[in-house]
């Protein structure tokens, strides 16, 4: 993981190789995998008040114990995980097959990272409470205290710098920031400045408020890696927005599969895995005109992560739900998604990585750019300071 938005050689991430997705992730966006029950008949002996301070299985007496005491809790409740999100769809099936007497409950899926901390905090120790998050480094780093530590069993094939020591946090999958858009009534931008043209005047959108949402914050420092920037100095992407309001470009409707078939919304800045999701490979629900360029220059990543809110009112459930996410069968998923996951090279080296997926979706870049924490930190409060100033 490198620091700076300006790496030490350059590399080009080209529209073909985002595009070969199309066809694999049309498969992997629909039907259901899942493998067969890991169910166990066994009932739990551990009591909730230990399963929410418990740092491994081995507290649930290992997996089998923890099958259990997740079972007899019968529920799991995530948060904001649209089902085209980087094939948590086919994710979500795949635990519910796997484990059939746990039912999921999927709140606000269009939602944003501050949306999750908010739900946690508004529904404290209550039935509905998000269980797990899948969040952005810079919200979570400020709101640490509303989760608690949890090791899955492969926790070795999670790189060090993915992690917290402690396991507080790890990294699950991140994608590249890209351009969508409609090639029946745009053309494709070549460079971050072409949006700037009256070509695309009232066509841009990005997913939300970046000083809310992580996919929209690294829009702008897309922007910013492509203005002059670096990873400690946003303000470039700032400015870049605020130009791109200024030329009647930049449009406030938060950008959905539905917009997009509409018309509303011809151009999305946002992550490679949703706009080839939201093109010919989401079926009979995508845009066949929707397209997918990822700029040449800094590929920007940003890996989302995974936690347990310390309240959750189905903690065994939340950390079986972290044993399946960080299992091969799900890590693949996102793969096929064109979402990189964490334990992508624990994967190849173990030869449990789906190869063919690998080859269509092509290696990651080798110097893949994302903000550290400290840097997403020092750029939420740069966003916080000058965004609506740059777009009001």
């Amino acid at each position: 993981m490198h620091s700076s938005i300006t790496p030490t050689r350059r590399h080009v991430v080209r529209a073909g190789s985002v595009l070969m997705l199309a066809g694999l992730v049309g498969a992997a966006l629909t039907g259901c995998s899942g493998s067969a029950s890991g169910s166990s008949g066994g009932a739990s002996s551990i009591p909730k008040a230990s399963a929410a301070v418990a740092t491994s299985a081995d507290a649930f007496g290992g997996m089998e114990g923890l099958v259990a005491a997740a079972e007899a809790e019968g529920k799991l409740n995530v948060i904001t995980l649209p089902p085209s999100w980087a094939n948590y769809g086919k994710i979500i099936a795949g635990f519910q097959k796997k484990y059939p007497k746990i039912k999921i409950t999927s709140q606000n899926p269009n939602g944003s990272s501050a949306d999750e901390v908010a739900a946690i905090k508004s529904q404290g120790t209550g039935a509905n409470a998000p269980d797990v998050v899948d969040i952005g480094t810079a919200v979570l780093d400020a709101n640490k205290d509303l989760f608690t530590p949890y090791k899955v069993a492969n926790w070795a094939d999670i790189p060090d710098e993915y992690k917290d020591a402690d396991g507080l946090w790890y990294y699950d999958y991140t994608g590249l920031m890209s351009i969508g858009y409609d090639s029946s009534k745009v053309s494709a931008p070549a460079s971050i400045d072409d949006l700037l043209g009256s070509a695309y005047k009232g066509k841009v959108a990005i997913k939300g408020d970046p000083t809310q949402a992580n996919e929209a914050a690294s829009a702008v420092y897309l922007a910013a890696a492509q203005s002059g920037g670096s990873a400690d100095d946003v303000q470039p992407g700032i400015d870049f927005f605020g130009k791109l309001k200024k030329a009647g470009n930049l449009i406030s409707v938060l950008p959905t599969q539905a917009t997009v078939n509409s018309g509303q919304t011809p151009v999305v800045i946002q992550w490679s895995f949703n706009n080839v999701a939201w093109g010919s490979a989401g079926g009979s629900t995508g845009n066949p005109n929707w397209k997918t360029v990822v700029l040449p220059g800094t590929a920007i990543g940003s890996y989302y992560n995974q936690s347990i809110n310390k309240n959750a009112p189905n903690p065994a459930a939340a950390r079986l739900w972290e044993e399946y996410i960080y299992s091969p069968e799900a890590q693949n998923l996102y793969l096929a998604a064109g979402a990189y996951p964490a334990t992508l090279k624990a994967m190849t080296d173990a030869k449990t990585v789906d190869e063919t997926t690998l080859k269509t979706v092509g290696e990651p870049p080798a110097e893949l750019v994302q903000l550290t924490a400290d840097q997403a930190a020092k750029a939420a409060t740069v966003l916080k300071a000058g965004w609506s100033k740059a777009i009001g």
